[in-house]
């Protein structure tokens, strides 16, 4: 199987010399080798690639391979260069895929030892595919030693005889094998070969996934044998289309709220007063949202905001260094294991600062502060203001479904069928009971009253007794208080008729439709002959829907009466919300906003690449449709500082992605246009189609096919490891990570509970380490509560945790570029020790090769134009041993 996300099927080299001469006759060289692509049409070099170096040995043999990049793809007149260095003063060096421009910049005192140039044709003739061949020196002597290259071969694919395989594709024809699919990489393929051929995570992920980088490696095994390893880092074009649809819905929304409070009729004036004001805020939100909207659609072919940009305000929407990274692991004799891992930057309002704090912590004072302004307003309670929404939301939802429902009862009289009747009939029954129960709230009856008090010249009951008392005192008065208008006296059990007469409507609609059938069964009863012609004269297939009609229009008006009545009430609870909310209130919405969005496109692209690849695995889609997936976010941010507002950012935009649901549809045609994931709903619930191809999404379980609503469940763990934390953990406060953690363990700890009750454990993923997961949550539950500085064992089981439960991993740090990167790298040298018995030896090595030359140095080059990660010694100091870089990677440089 092709990883998620490969354009083409790539080439794979390892380089190794022999007998190399250093400059210095006395020494052994510190070798490494810079691959450079011959351009066909300019004729000039392409520098891209660079080993590792080898220290000391002039018989080396780099882990570090060689890729070929998507610009210049492999084909058999390709023209390869290998240069080998001697790096002589190793602590100054960083290797660079520009490493011939860039040595002096670097300060690497390095000497040029020989060269050799083949062509990819010459190697995959080769026998064994591999060729030996001389170095020769800059004097054009061949002294200086050998080089050995040889193709790696990774997975089943490429061990098919597939090199003269072609296939006729429109205006396209594809050669696989040693070739690129050109004609996938550009996006002009737009049937599913591929999937029916290969793999049907290859062709969906071109949707949604692009822009990869990749790198390989060989590692030895405990037991001396090779393993071949390879990263692929790709953006995800969901980083900017998720935050567009959001900024759409919050504007639609918006404006929908706007015009709701228009409609609530007049309003004595402080009412009025205030319902403006809050329209102003309104009409400020949506206007700021429009602006930043189409500063959005300017932004084209982008899919990835670099951490420079983090605090930009018209990109805030938009999650920070969003990227996938897949690590395939290929072992003898082994079928190849997967390991995905996405990558953000903490979702947080940069732009708008930390110096209040974050998300809960303001959140928190709002609420506070709110209840003590309440004067102005009747208060309700963060609980009732849900409700009311609740409320106009599944109004919205079951009015026009009961209009359908009653439209279908009256075809189906129309049509004289008792099936179709029956069934119609059981539905709208079903819908209008629904219905009926959501208005028996306590909420609505009170709120009626409290709008009908809010509109111009009430009069209450207490205030009509006073007002008589004072007509008898003061005559002169009366004739002033004639001319103020007066409702008359509020009905409190006008409400409960109306909901009621609804269900009186159903239940004569329903008596009415027992009726026409028990006649129709007698009917069907064997007639006298003398009796025949009055039945068939009688018998009118259109007088169902004539009895019907009448009865089925006052339920629809019965219905329409209390939804207009119900809606008004609702809106004005949530005026009075907002009027408590001005302006702190809208502030915070529009924060809340911007991090929910952030997070959202970070969980929506973990969502689609775990489904890309778990589309054949039967265990993996039983438990998401049945139960859902966990959604495991690390995070290594400190608890002091700026970085606490971002932590507390990060806990309440991942805990509001409890509201999201994913519904799996079949697109509408196989161009990769349609397979792009769609967001609908509201603030309080949104639902994210995930579009398949009618061949891969008919090979779905019954359930998901018929749209069942997946859930998600977030869980968020964070330790601290920079120097900041030290400062926290010494003179701060760490009571923040302590309650995260703990309040996350047990929603972890719930849904493997709800997972082991509804699902076999055996249909979760097999690893090598045999460790019960109820006794990794165990450990985790004790690591948790653990008074252990930077106890990384926390994040590390975590992490386990969920890749057994079949997860969605996440790692983040601020900008997800230095410290992420360190976990990332850490993580996947684990899990080759732990389930792919990478050797004790290789462990330090194959973390350096990571970190030095691998996909994680390329993230920080996209986004800082600078290839060191962003520490200095001091700060080093205070990390755990695992998550520091090797020397000469990182330098303090602005991020």
């Amino acid at each position: 199987m092709l990883p998620v996300g490969s354009p083409f099927l790539p080439i794979f080299l390892c380089v190794a010399c022999n007998d190399l001469v250093a400059s210095g006759r006395d020494r052994k060289p510190n070798a490494l080798v810079q691959v450079a692509v011959i351009d066909p049409h300019k004729q000039h070099l392409v520098s891209h690639a660079c080993t590792e170096i080898v220290e000391a040995n002039k018989d080396p043999l780099f882990l570090t391979g060689v890729t070929f990049p998507s610009e210049y793809p492999a084909s058999p007149e390709t023209l390869v260069k290998l240069s080998v260095y001697d790096a002589k003063d190793k602590t100054q060096e960083s290797v660079s895929k520009h490493f011939l421009l860039c040595m002096c910049v670097r300060r690497i005192c390095s000497s040029f030892l020989g060269s050799a140039t083949f062509s990819v044709g010459d190697l995959l003739r080769a026998k064994d595919e591999r060729l030996t061949l001389s170095l020769r020196s800059s004097d054009g002597v061949c002294t200086a030693g050998t080089v050995v290259v040889s193709r790696l071969k990774m997975g089943e694919m490429e061990e098919v005889d597939v090199d003269q395989i072609t296939t006729d594709i429109p205006s396209q024809k594809v050669r696989l094998g040693c070739d690129v699919f050109s004609a996938v990489s550009d996006g002009s393929v737009n049937n599913f070969f591929f999937f029916t051929l290969f793999s049907p995570s290859l062709c969906l992920s071109l949707a949604v996934f692009k822009n990869p980088v990749c790198k390989v490696y060989r590692f030895q095994t405990m037991d001396s044998k090779w393993m071949l390893v390879r990263e692929q880092m790709e953006e995800c074009t969901l980083s900017f289309s998720i935050p567009k649809q959001l900024l759409a819905l919050y504007i639609q929304e918006d404006m929908s709220r706007v015009q709701d409070l228009k409609e609530l009729g007049d309003l004595s004036p402080h009412w009025d007063n205030l319902r403006k004001e809050v329209m102003t805020r309104y009409a400020g939100i949506i206007s700021s949202y429009q602006e930043t909207l189409a500063e959005m659609d300017k932004i084209n072919g982008c899919s990835f905001k670099p951490s420079c940009c983090k605090a930009q305000k018209s990109l805030e929407f938009i999650p920070i260094n969003l990227h996938t990274q897949r690590m395939r692991v290929t072992c003898p004799k082994k079928t190849d294991a997967f390991y995905d891992i996405v990558t953000v930057g903490a979702p947080a309002a940069h732009f708008q600062g930390f110096k209040g704090g974050g998300l809960q912590r303001l959140l928190s004072r709002y609420e506070a502060e709110k209840k003590s302004t309440a004067y102005q307003c009747i208060y309700y309670s963060p609980e009732h203001t849900a409700k009311a929404q609740e409320v106009l939301n599944i109004m919205s939802l079951l009015q026009p479904l009961i209009t359908r429902l009653v439209d279908q009862l009256l075809q189906a009289a129309h049509e004289h069928s008792s099936p179709g009747l029956r069934d119609a009939l059981k539905h709208l029954s079903d819908k209008t009971e629904q219905f009926v129960h959501t208005l028996k709230d306590e909420l609505v009856k009170s709120a009626l009253l409290a709008l009908h008090a809010a509109q111009p010249g009430y009069v209450s009951k207490n205030q009509k007794s006073t007002r008589a008392q004072s007509q008898h005192q003061e005559p002169l008065s009366l004739k002033h208080q004639d001319t103020i208008p007066h409702h008359k006296e509020y009905d409190e059990e006008e409400w409960d008729r109306l909901w009621a007469n609804v269900a009186k409507c159903l239940n004569c609609v329903i008596a009415m439709v027992d009726k026409l059938q028990e006649e129709d069964n007698t009917k069907q009863d064997p007639v006298p002959e003398h009796q025949l012609a009055d039945v068939i004269t009688s018998h009118n297939p259109g007088d169902w829907r004539e009895q019907l009609c009448p009865l089925v229009t006052r339920l629809k008006d019965c219905v329409m009466e209390v939804v207009e009545k119900a809606k008004r009430a609702m809106t004005f609870v949530l005026l009075q919300e907002a009027a408590c909310s001005i302006p702190q209130g809208f502030l915070l919405q529009q924060r809340r906003d911007i991090v929910f969005s952030q997070a959202l496109a970070a969980l929506a692209c973990g969502f689609v690449m775990r489904l890309y690849a778990g589309m054949q695995d039967k265990g993996f889609l039983r438990q998401l449709h049945l139960v859902g997936l966990v959604a495991q976010f690390e995070s290594l941010l400190s608890t002091y500082s700026e970085e606490f507002g971002m932590l507390e950012d990060m806990e309440v935009g991942i805990s509001d992605l409890q509201r999201v649901m994913f519904k799996i549809t079949e697109a509408k045609s196989d161009d990769l246009s349609d397979l792009q994931p769609l967001v609908c709903g509201r603030r309080d619930h949104f639902t994210v189609e995930v579009p398949l191809p009618k061949l891969v999404f008919h090979t779905l379980p019954e359930e998901i096919k018929e749209g069942k609503l997946l859930r998600v469940f977030p869980v968020l763990f964070n330790v601290g490891i920079n120097e900041q934390q030290t400062i926290a953990e010494r003179f701060g406060d760490i009571s923040l990570q302590e309650r995260i953690n703990q309040k996350n363990f047990e929603t972890l700890e719930a849904y493997y509970k709800s997972l082991s009750e509804k699902v076999p454990l055996e249909c979760l993923p097999c690893f090598q380490t045999q460790t019960d997961i109820k006794e990794l949550l165990e450990t985790l539950g004790q690591n948790v509560v653990a008074k252990k500085k930077k106890n990384v064992e926390i994040l590390w089981t975590a992490g386990t945790i969920c890749r057994r439960l079949n997860g969605i991993r996440f790692t983040s740090c601020k900008s997800a570029k230095d410290r992420t990167s360190m976990s990332v790298t850490l993580e996947q040298c684990a899990l080759l020790r732990d389930e792919h018995q990478l050797s004790k030896d290789f462990f330090v090595r194959a973390l350096d090769c990571m970190r030095r030359e691998g996909c994680r140095i390329e993230n920080v080059q996209k986004n800082i134009k600078c290839r060191k990660y962003a520490f200095n010694m001091l700060q080093l100091m205070a990390f755990p041993k695992c998550y520091r870089p090797p020397e000469g990677t990182y330098g303090k440089v602005d991020s």
